[in-house]
């Protein structure tokens, strides 16, 4: 069977594409606009979650993991900048360690550490 081969590209209406773009190339390193981010290989996730589910605000439909390598050195600059991020002990484990962390206009997102195997 035919079939998608891998993700493409994440797509979002904002109020200032712009602004937006330089806050997760300077948060986060990620490249925004006309020129593809080029990313490391690695797995991705792709699940629906239950409409009743806490795991991210329920005013939203979507929130986007990114994976890090290391989320310590990721989540200091973060906190000094004034970002709020959210931990807890619960969501490490077999997976890795997850912070949980908004954009400037509320969009959920969630940065991942896999585990050292």
């Amino acid at each position: 069977m035919a079939g998608a081969v891998a993700l493409g590209g994440v797509f979002f209406r904002c109020k200032d594409p712009d602004s937006l773009a330089a806050w997760y190339s300077d948060h986060l390193g990620v490249t925004c606009g006309g020129t593809p981010w080029q990313q490391q290989a690695g797995p991705l996730v792709f699940a629906p979650f239950p409409a009743t589910s806490d795991y991210f605000p329920a005013d939203r439909q979507w929130m986007v993991n990114f994976r890090m390598v290391d989320l310590t050195a990721v989540i200091a600059p973060l906190r000094t900048g004034g970002i709020a991020v959210e931990t807890r002990a619960d969501w490490d484990g077999e997976w890795g360690y997850f912070a949980h962390i908004h954009d400037p206009e509320g969009n959920p997102l969630e940065l991942w550490q896999a585990p050292t195997p």
